[in-house]
């Protein structure tokens, strides 16, 4: 999840900036595109250094883009490395810091309000200072939606390429199990919890999650914030709300997206917070669970895990009362790809970039990868097709709106405090909210 994205990619809109981003920086910023390895004219060669944080069907796509364009350019030797959610930021610090890396995946590279600006993510100013490539020039950049560029551009400029699109706020469920206990898909909270009611009586677990990695239980947060607040101008007007003191997390509505999430973890299988991500794929395909909440992206690793033993399907989280504000799923622009300036081989680098981009490689990327396209006129696969009503509007997810403030302590990061609650932590919903009201007031 290499997300993928919260998900393999994390729910945490802004970091610290470490003293190591910092140095990173500094370093970077005197090795401005302008500087870095001079292309040449000839055909790429050498080696090609990609990074990215890791989930299973992205890695596997990359994989199979990386395959392709060796045999196209057989000369290009690329080295690909595929790291954690929880330990990239470090990695991608670091090889940065020492110059072995040409492509990396940039995190919450988005531009944020003026009433942020101290809280610009790390990789953002990493833009600013000149420590990546400006692509707004190259000819393959025309193929993807300008909507979707309109999205990431910084300062007027492009200096990402983004893979696609994901959906991080549906859920997965078994029709089978559906079928057998005779339930339709819900479409209002009440009907949820008496779905969840309804399994547990006949003895099978509601919900899966991999509490282990702690991010993916925080995709019932996300679904919890999209139906509570369905657009994408509730959500920016809350985060605004939040900052500038209008609002509090202790407020009803907020303490509320606790309290639902805080419903579905007491209805996951018994001991979720130790289950790895990873694991769940395999768990819904055995049957040991009716439902989980997860991201489209890793809709080809659990089509694989079930491998034809039952028909599944993927609805919106309703976690409103109200039907019409649980229609759409929330989502994100996915693991956009940038350049770094100081890279040794950027004939290369761009190379590969404009290879992935060729419709025809990047259709075959959507396939394995289970993003939806950032590209028009890419054929959809069955599954997504399967979901279109809930993607004709595109809606951001909760942690493509959030700006963490860097001064707040770490119950205050998402902001809604899931790791809190129980059994990740030691808290109740009232306890968690609280508590992360109180690191965000500190901040200020």
């Amino acid at each position: 999840m290499a997300t993928k994205r919260l998900r393999p990619r994390t729910a945490a809109r802004r970091a610290v900036v470490g003293t190591a981003a910092i140095a990173t920086l500094a370093l970077l910023a005197g090795c401005s595109a302008g500087s870095a390895a001079p292309a040449s004219d000839g055909e790429p060669s050498g080696k090609l250094e990609i990074l990215v944080s890791s989930a299973d069907a992205s890695d596997a796509a990359f994989k199979a883009i990386n395959e392709a364009f060796e045999k196209k350019y057989p000369d290009v030797d690329v080295t690909f490395s595929s790291v954690s959610n929880d330990n990239y930021p470090a990695t991608k610090s670091s090889r940065l810091t020492a110059g072995n890396v040409d492509i990396i995946v940039l995190k919450t590279f988005v531009e944020v309000p003026d009433y942020a600006k101290d809280s610009t993510s790390d990789d953002v100013l990493l833009a600013q200072a000149g420590g990546l490539v400006d692509l707004t020039d190259e000819d393959f950049m025309s193929n993807y939606t300008p909507s979707v560029l309109d999205a990431q551009a910084i300062g007027g400029k492009q200096y990402a390429v983004p893979t696609g699109l994901s959906y991080s706020t549906g859920v997965y469920y078994n029709k089978k199990i559906f079928e057998d206990n005779g339930l339709a898909v819900p479409t209002t909270w009440s009907e949820l919890v008496k779905a969840m009611s309804t399994l547990t009586d006949a003895g099978v677990a509601p919900f899966g999650i991999g509490g282990k990695d702690t991010w993916p239980a925080g995709l019932a947060m996300l679904g919890s914030v999209a139906g509570l607040y369905p657009t994408a101008d509730a959500k920016a007007q809350l985060a605004k709300n939040l900052w500038t003191g209008k609002a509090k997390l202790t407020d009803d509505v907020p303490e509320e997206v606790l309290e639902k999430t805080e419903t579905i973890f007491q209805n996951a299988q018994d001991n979720f917070a130790g289950a790895g991500y990873d694991a769940i794929p395999a768990g819904f395909a055995a049957g040991d669970f009716a439902m989980t909440i997860d991201g489209t992206w890793n809709e080809p690793t659990i089509e694989s895990a079930v491998n034809g033993a039952f028909d599944f399907g993927y609805f919106p989280l309703p976690t409103s009362d109200n039907a019409e504000d649980n229609a759409f799923l929330n989502g994100k622009i996915e693991l956009q790809l940038g350049v770094a300036s100081s890279t040794k081989n950027k004939t290369a680098a761009l190379a590969w970039l404009d290879f992935f981009s060729d419709p025809k490689n990047y259709a075959d990327f959507l396939a394995k990868s289970g993003f939806s396209s950032a590209q028009p006129d890419i054929p959809a696969t069955p599954f997504l097709e399967s979901i279109e009503k809930y993607t004709s509007t595109y809606q951001p997810a909760w942690d493509q709106v959030w700006i963490a403030n860097n001064k707040a302590g770490q119950d205050a990061v998402y902001p809604f405090n899931y790791p809190a609650l129980q059994p990740l932590g030691s808290s109740s919903a009232e306890k968690a909210a609280s508590a992360a009201q109180s690191a965000w007031s500190a901040a200020f």
